[in-house]
């Protein structure tokens, strides 16, 4: 007999209301009793650094899946708004992710998955509380698989699902199963696709849902991963399914970007390349520079954002 037959399932649905004074809200009433507080995997210890200081001036935190391309976001970030001197990793020390303060802009690796990203925004979160930043704006600036779209495409995400079309991010926290809500701030949305439509781009931008995949190829319907019990009939079945209901493209982090955000109390926004059409097939054949053309079209629309807010 399962010990767990009996599993209680708890609906958290906050708000996506900013908080009026503008600051982070984090939801642990356990943190009042530390006295101090080393988050580990960004190498960063209250005791030790002035969280403040370093960061009490930060408006924008965008995160995108390698060191290497937040690096570049950094640098385009610092060339752009006329601060001299090249990006500094102030994350190296704890050799998880790669972090990059400039002015007010914060660059951060996330990894891949739900996993890595949720570790990361935890902690960020709490940077962002100990520095008592205000009226902060998050960002998601990565790569995807599209639906029914060119390859190319920038997908703005207005809704978020996981692979059996549930809207929610499910958790199973102290043996009971968690669903917390995932919703997009409508305004910042409208916000990035008036931006959009400003750019001489030669590509086209779309808002949709993001599906979240726990993985990149079997619960993506891949047939090229290590393990396949499915056709290709199935897999075709099942994308045609999610793009009939509005899937414009499917990534990693999409469910837990949103739902902590709304949690936190927090303007967040998704936006990705598509690197391929997922209905024509599962291979990214582009070269290098192809590629680096790709992944730096969704950083120029979040930087010609982040210029526009700063211009007000």
């Amino acid at each position: 007999m399962n010990k767990f037959d009996d599993i209680e399932i708890i609906y958290e649905d906050s708000p996506l209301d900013l908080n009026p004074d503008g600051r982070i809200k984090l939801r642990n009433p356990h943190m009042d009793c530390l006295e101090s507080d080393f988050l580990y995997h960004l190498g960063l210890d209250t005791k030790k650094n002035n969280l403040k200081q370093m960061f009490g001036d930060v408006k924008f935190i965008c995160m995108g899946g390698t060191a290497e391309r937040m690096q570049d976001f950094a640098q385009l970030v610092a060339n752009e708004l006329g601060i001299d001197g090249s990006p500094v990793d102030l994350a190296k020390d704890s050799h998880r992710y790669s972090m990059f303060k400039i002015g007010p802009v914060l660059s951060v690796s996330h990894g891949m998955g739900v996993s890595s990203l949720s570790i990361l925004m935890h902690e960020l979160f709490k940077v962002a509380h100990y520095a008592d930043c205000k009226d902060l704006c998050f960002f998601r600036i990565g790569t995807s698989g599209g639906l029914g779209v060119p390859p190319g495409s920038i997908i703005i995400t207005d809704k978020a699902v996981d692979e059996l079309m549930r809207p929610f991010f499910e958790l199973h926290i102290s043996g009971k199963i968690v669903r917390r809500s995932c919703r997009f701030d409508a305004k910042l949305i409208e916000e990035l696709k008036e931006i959009a439509k400003k750019q001489s781009n030669q590509y086209e931008t779309f808002t949709g849902t993001t599906m979240c995949a726990m993985d990149f190829y079997e619960t993506q319907s891949r047939l090229d991963g290590a393990f396949c019990n499915y056709t290709k009939e199935d897999k075709q079945n099942f994308l045609q399914k999610l793009s009939k209901n509005g899937v414009k493209n499917i990534e990693m982090e999409a469910l837990v970007f949103g739902s902590m955000c709304q949690m936190a109390c927090v303007r967040g926004a998704i936006v990705c390349v598509t690197l391929l059409n997922r209905l024509d097939g599962d291979q990214i054949a582009s070269s290098k520079a192809c590629l680096r053309e790709l992944q730096n079209r969704p950083q120029r629309l979040v930087l010609d954002y982040i210029k526009y807010k700063l211009s007000q």
